[in-house]
Order: C-alpha cells, then structure tokens, then sequence
C-alpha cells in the first residue's frame, strides 16, 4: 500500500452552503478562499524549493569511467 494512501484525508472545513449567504457574505468567503490558495501557492513554492536543494545535493556526479 502507499504510504499517501494510508494517510487519512484531511478536510479543510473551507466548504460551505452558499445559498443563505448575502453577496457581501459570498464576496468576503471567495476573498478568504483566495487568501488561502495564495497561502498554500506559498508553501508549495517554498516545499518546491526545497525538494529542488535537497535533489541538487544529493545528486550523483556523472560516471566519468565512459
């Protein structure tokens, strides 16, 4: 089994019933939901580069036997 498929999911709690919401209400939730998608473009960017350090440091150097 892999080891993401063993994780449970988690939720964010983000989703909600939109039809009681006034359109000031709708307008400040899709600016929370785009706050929160700027927040985890941050953190993908940051894990990004780091996966990229940890790749370029650990990479073996050509075979120069050839």
């Amino acid at each position: 089994m892999d080891d993401e498929e063993a994780r449970p999911r988690q939720t964010t709690g983000l989703s909600r019933p939109l039809e009681p919401l006034s359109v000031a209400d709708l307008e400040a939730y899709r600016a929370a939901l785009e706050e929160e998608i700027r927040r985890v473009d941050a953190e993908l960017a940051l894990r990004r580069s780091l996966r990229g350090a940890a790749e370029a440091l650990f990479k073996r150097p050509p075979d120069e036997t050839r």
